[in-house]
């Protein structure tokens, strides 16, 4: 695949453990994300609640899972943790060796912090996030580029603070996978958001895990259930349904919307069924018709993209699904990371694949996506 330009969509920085002690305002120091010793390991802690087990799953193992699948464990010491983590040159040198050209970055810990309830908090929490991994990425801007994370508790804040994040040259933004069930994403609560979105050409990612405190899952503080875990698409297919069958698609015809570390299996089925029953269901007939003769699945394959790591049965599907919508992603420097072996799992599940094809899936969708150079 050497000539590819291969982007990983999905690649994690470790935030260190003093990233918030040090540069949160000071009236959030004592609440702020910050970790303890335990006897298993480092433990991270929020305003009171524990939100991770620690550092084994985000960064400290990274590579285990070839080498020595039975010792890998939750729990673990920061000091482990693999320095392109919260490192920016150590993350561009394991690039190198992996033959990763650019990385698109998402949080590890930030992922689980929408978990916590307080809306002031988790505001100042993401700003603070936001600023450094911005810092992060213009160690290597070529290189490196960055998602913030957003809280869409109050519209008004999360507008100005995704301008802020594209000023400072973040590319896209995360917001939560599923949101409170009282503010789904079929609520016109949103509207500025999606507009500014638009305009601004920033990608908004549902990354996996990422449910918000009112959403029923994601109220559990610390979350080790299997079932929620192996059925992550459940929620995501979920908010893309609202949001196709309310026309915020044909509202704001340019916005995107990725499924991210969620695999493409599901998406087959999920398409059936969306035309399925918008064309023959009571409701759908009688309800409100999109233009165009525009189908539900049209939306999902122009405004919805899928980072995937390593569904080879969904690359079996990719005439379905539509190539256009694939992103492939490590997941570095985590557990699960196809790192060091991107490259070699990449060109195996890719191999049935034409040129054009590997190309787009390999690197070329993201850059179409995120308005890369």
């Amino acid at each position: 695949m050497a000539d590819y330009r291969v982007i990983s969509s999905d690649n994690h920085v470790m935030e260190p453990p003093d990233l918030w002690t040090d540069r949160i305002d000071a009236k959030f120091r004592d609440r702020a994300p910050a970790t303890r010793r335990e006897e298993d390991g480092d433990g991270w802690y929020c305003d009171g609640l524990r939100i991770t087990t620690g550092f084994g799953f985000g960064g400290s193992q990274t590579g285990r899972r070839f080498d020595a699948p039975e010792k890998l464990t939750a729990a673990d010491l920061f000091e482990n943790v693999r320095p392109g983590g919260y490192i920016p040159e150590e993350q561009v040198k394991d690039m190198d060796l992996d033959g990763v050209d650019m990385s698109i970055l998402y949080p590890t810990l930030g992922l689980n912090l929408y978990k916590v309830p307080d809306t002031i908090l988790l505001n100042a929490v993401f700003r603070t996030y936001n600023d450094w991994l911005a810092e992060f990425c213009n160690a290597s801007p070529s290189r490196l580029k960055g998602i913030a994370m957003i809280n869409l508790d109050d519209i008004g804040v999360a507008v100005a603070e995704l301008e802020r994040c594209r000023k400072m040259g973040l590319i896209g933004a995360m917001i939560p996978v599923y949101p409170p069930e009282d503010m789904r994403y079929d609520s016109l609560e949103y509207e500025p958001f999606w507009a500014a979105s638009q305009d601004l050409v920033m990608p908004l990612a549902l990354h996996a895990a990422t449910n918000r405190y009112g959403s029923g899952e994601g109220d559990r503080t610390l979350n080790n259930r299997f079932s929620v875990t192996i059925n992550f698409d459940h929620y995501v297919r979920m908010s893309i349904t609202d949001m196709i069958f309310t026309g915020v698609f044909e509202r704001y015809p340019t916005l995107q919307i990725g499924a991210v570390e969620h695999e493409l299996s599901w998406a087959p089925h999920f398409l059936d069924r969306i035309d399925y029953n918008y064309s023959q269901r009571a409701r759908g007939i009688a309800g409100y018709r999109f233009k165009n003769m525009m189908l539900p699945s049209d939306f999902f394959r122009r405004n919805v993209f899928l980072g995937f790591q390593e569904d080879a049965l969904g690359i079996k599907l990719r005439d379905i699904i539509g190539v256009d919508t694939l992103q492939w992603g490590s997941d570095y420097p985590h557990q699960e990371s196809t790192f060091p072996k991107s490259r070699q799992i990449l060109e195996e599940i890719l191999a049935d694949c034409t040129e054009e094809e590997k190309a787009k899936i390999a690197g070329g969708n993201a850059a179409r996506i995120y308005d890369l150079d």
